[in-house]
């Protein structure tokens, strides 16, 4: 299919859009995945992989305009999107667009919520914005997945840098033409290999790419110009990247069909396609309690995709274990935990989580669902149990409610900022479209002085 004006209606549409023209329904779910977000970034603050991110770029800072959530550090605009995308990813624990497998708000949230300490702007306008960054990124996905992410690409990071590009450009006006321009630095600047998972650099993408989207948008406002057809052109984004070119996916329906209200939220700390094994083998303890200790073998029959992303049978760190089945079901056999502590490198690295892990196995079925596993366990006295999941909880089929996206929140920042201060980090969060001032969220989020990270 050939449509030339795919960047020209996409921009269109981006800045006509005004807050009354997203439902209401819509903007609740907006306000669900902010809230997500900022759990996530909160909770993932002091990993050891933000703590280099923060040593690595403090001295480069411009003007310290913006926190980084969970932390006292300032940077300038870009370098705390870049960071707080670090940081919301790190844990691997953030919201999933479940048809590409994008994580929407790190890349979205992270750029407008920097730039709402620069440039002032109301929570619900910021909503509007986010919302608009994170259709325009799982279009775009829906657009060239599955074949794009196929080819190696992290569907976040090259696809989230439009949804940070479209959102930071709607917050600050730009027009029709600076947005096709916006959207095609945000093309020339879309990466992120797959090749990374398991390492810090995954976390970089999103964050790379709430940087790289807000710089688009930077850029074209004081006229730096770019191809007018950067993702559909013969060498743009989509037929560069990917062998697939659906540009119905971006354009049918558009301001009618909301991928922002197919949002998903993890109950677990690890890749999505792991969950419906923790989610079972969670069930499984529950069941048999203390008799975990005399599991002979555990065998795990899941779709193709779950082996080739999280396949790793020997984890050594906890970044690596958010990629082994194995370790995850060891985990939640033995510990019941799929969160944040079930992902460490000491538990990685214990001798009895070893021991089941060995004791795990698993095979592929291409007839299994993505989000489904069969899980049959065999004790030492011959006895067995099997469990089937068919969806996860997490998934649109079994989502979240509010009350358990309170704990989620809670379980991870509370680790990082205590309890009075998470609470008052929550509040502001689900108030977000009532706040007159959105950079309310990130001061109430800061931690001890406002300083540098270098004093």
């Amino acid at each position: 299919m050939t449509a030339p004006k795919v960047t020209s209606i996409l921009a269109e549409w981006i800045v006509a859009v005004q807050d009354d023209d997203i439902p209401e329904e819509v903007r609740r779910e907006g306000v669900r995945t902010f809230v997500n977000w900022v759990g996530c970034a909160v909770g993932g603050a002091r990993h050891e992989t933000v703590d280099a991110a923060l040593k690595a770029v403090d001295a480069f800072s411009g003007p310290r305009t913006s926190g980084v959530l969970g932390r006292e550090e300032r940077l300038d605009v870009l370098h705390a999107a870049l960071v707080n995308g670090i940081s919301s990813h790190v844990l691997d624990y953030d919201d999933t667009h479940l048809k590409t497998i994008i994580h929407p708000a790190g890349p979205v949230a992270s750029a407008l919520l920097a730039l709402a300490e620069t440039r002032p702007m109301g929570g619900r306008e910021l909503i509007t914005s986010m919302l608009v960054g994170i259709e325009v990124e799982c279009r775009i996905g829906n657009c060239v997945y599955p074949q794009h992410y196929d080819r190696g690409w992290h569907i976040t990071g090259t696809t989230g840098v439009f949804g940070a590009a479209a959102a930071v450009g709607h917050a600050i006006g730009l027009n029709t033409t600076q947005m096709q321009w916006a959207l095609g630095l945000a093309a020339t600047q879309s990466s992120g290999l797959r090749e990374m998972f398991g390492t810090m650099t995954k976390s970089f993408h999103p964050g790379r790419a709430a940087q790289n989207g807000a710089m688009s948008a930077f850029l074209a406002e004081a006229g730096f110009d770019s191809s007018l057809q950067g993702i559909e052109a013969p060498r743009g984004f989509a037929n560069v990247l990917s062998d697939k070119q659906d540009y119905g996916e971006i354009l049918d329906d558009l301001g009618t069909r909301w991928e922002a209200a197919l949002n998903s939220y993890k109950p677990f700390a690890c890749g999505i396609v792991i969950h419906p094994t923790i989610d079972g083998c969670q069930q499984i303890r529950d069941e048999i309690g203390d008799k975990v200790g005399a599991i002979r073998s555990v065998q795990l029959t899941t779709h193709p995709l779950v082996l080739e992303l999280t396949g790793k049978t020997s984890p050594k760190t906890g970044l690596e274990s958010k990629f082994s089945v194995y370790h995850a079901a060891a985990s939640a056999l033995i510990e019941r935990d799929g969160s944040p502590t079930a992902f460490t490198d000491a538990l990685v690295n214990r001798a009895d989580i070893i021991a089941l892990r060995d004791k795990v196995k698993a095979a592929s079925d291409p007839s299994i669902h993505e989000a489904s596993v069969v899980i049959d366990v065999t004790f030492e006295d011959g006895s067995t149990l099997r469990k089937h999941i068919q969806r996860a909880i997490g998934s649109r089929d079994v989502p979240l409610t509010d009350e358990q996206l309170n704990d989620k929140f809670t379980r991870q920042s509370e680790l990082v900022v205590g309890e009075a201060k998470t609470g008052e980090i929550l509040d502001a969060a689900w108030r977000i479209e009532t706040l007159a001032d959105a950079a309310d969220v990130a001061r109430r989020a800061a931690v001890g002085p406002v300083r540098s990270a270098a004093e």
